[in-house]
């Protein structure tokens, strides 16, 4: 845990200066890539994918070393050949949970998340998974176990597979030569991200693109056919925490309301967007028919709330920066009740940016949790010993935080209903 957090203090200030250097980059070319509430809930959702893997909130049914003790044929050091073969069989592995992630309804809530940006940037590259608890998939890294990579060298290898698939999510660079026929290039997973249906469920590949046309599934890009981002069924909200779980919540739903009880079971495992034919009937979802004529979602923002908006995420990034610092320091469980306040903050602002009038609901409950941690320990996670004055920051960030909240929900909400049907 220590260690992936000291990783994270040095990856994530590269993956946000990154962002914004692309964001500058497509501005200065005239061809910006990003939208502003959209870019604050990509990099929100990163942040929620990594306090949930620093708190280690999944387990595996299998685990790699267990595969290793019982199975390994061999036993091999670590060596620079046994990093490469560990760095293949991630990736051969990766493809295949990719893939299955795209074509079984089930598992699509896992990855939905990641597709679900209606821009194509490299923010929407943090968008992480929170949803999935359980590690199902450890087995197809048998054939590295069976040779017996050690266990040590693909915990290592992992992060470094994961990211290196960071800087292809973008715009700004086209096909690549040669390297087309080798690596996964930003021209194939822009083919990935899309939903023109020439593009969709094509190039699930994650470092080595050779996968894709052993198994069947590359397109390659195509200059008459731009690709068009998201996910069929949009997601409709800036909410990182909401998009995890919609697609389990359409299931669960449609699997309860289903009167055949074959339909109830066979629903988890049928391919991705089936329902069963009473319920879809009974019970329609809006699906983008027409890609290229379609809203992209964007509920009209004033300028003071775009710029609370970054200000939130600025303050929860800085507390993350704490609580990834001092891992050993706060220990566990405050570690839990610190990524609960995170999980709120980000769920608060981001329905806030939704124009949600819960919002103030949503806020009243973060700063009411807050509070009561620094009323039973007295400290905010231990940060007097850092900060002398930091709880007294937080406080004043609490009170600030709901007052402004409420300003937006009581005020600026309405004034710009009332201006907007003014002018109809």
């Amino acid at each position: 845990m220590e260690l992936y957090g000291q990783i994270l203090l040095i990856a994530m200030p590269i993956f946000l200066l990154a962002v914004l250097l692309e964001k500058w980059y497509g501005w200065y070319k005239g061809k910006d890539t990003y939208r502003n509430m959209d870019m604050i809930s990509s990099l929100s959702s990163g942040i929620t994918n990594v306090v949930k893997d620093v708190l280690g909130l999944s387990v595996s049914i299998i685990t790699y070393s267990w595969m290793v003790e019982h199975l390994a044929v061999f036993k091999i050091e670590s060596t620079v050949l046994t990093v490469i073969v560990a760095f293949v069989a991630l990736d051969f592995s990766g493809y295949w949970v990719h893939r299955i992630a795209h074509q079984v309804n089930f598992f699509w809530n896992k990855h939905a998340i990641h597709h679900s940006s209606e821009d194509f940037n490299l923010a929407c590259a943090l968008r992480q998974s929170i949803s999935s608890f359980v590690n199902l998939f450890t087995f197809f890294l048998l054939p590295a176990a069976i040779v017996g990579v050690p266990a040590n060298v693909i915990a290592i290898v992992a992060p470094i597979h994961l990211f290196a698939q960071f800087w292809y999510h973008t715009q700004h660079i086209g096909k690549m030569g040669w390297l087309e026929h080798i690596i996964v290039t930003p021209s194939h997973h822009r083919v990935h991200h899309a939903i023109n249906p020439e593009y969709l469920d094509k190039n699930h590949s994650q470092i080595f693109i050779i996968w894709d046309k052993l198994f069947g599934t590359f397109q390659e890009e195509l200059p008459n056919v731009p690709a068009v981002y998201g996910i069929t069924r949009p997601s409709a909200t800036w909410n990182p925490i909401k998009i995890n779980f919609q697609h389990l919540w359409l299931l669960t739903k449609d699997a309860w309301r289903a009167e055949s009880w074959w339909d109830k079971v066979r629903i988890w495992f049928m391919p991705t967007g089936w329902r069963p034919a009473d319920v879809a009937a009974k019970y329609p979802v809006r699906k983008i028919e027409d890609i290229y004529h379609y809203e992209k979602y964007e509920p009209e923002s004033s300028a003071a709330l775009k710029a609370w908006a970054w200000v939130q995420f600025a303050v929860v990034t800085t507390l993350v920066f704490y609580m990834f610092g001092n891992l050993a320091t706060i220990g566990m469980p405050m570690l839990f009740y610190y990524g609960g306040f995170v999980f709120l903050s980000i769920y608060a602002y981001t329905e806030l940016m939704d124009k949600n009038p819960y919002a103030l609901v949503w806020e009243a409950i973060k700063v009411a949790y807050g509070v009561g941690v620094i009323l039973i320990t007295g400290d905010w996670f231990n940060m007097s010993n850092v900060f002398p004055l930091g709880k007294y920051l937080i406080i004043a960030y609490f009170v600030l935080s709901l007052a402004v909240t409420a300003w937006f929900v009581a005020i600026d909400f309405k004034r710009e209903t009332s201006e907007k049907i003014a002018t109809v």
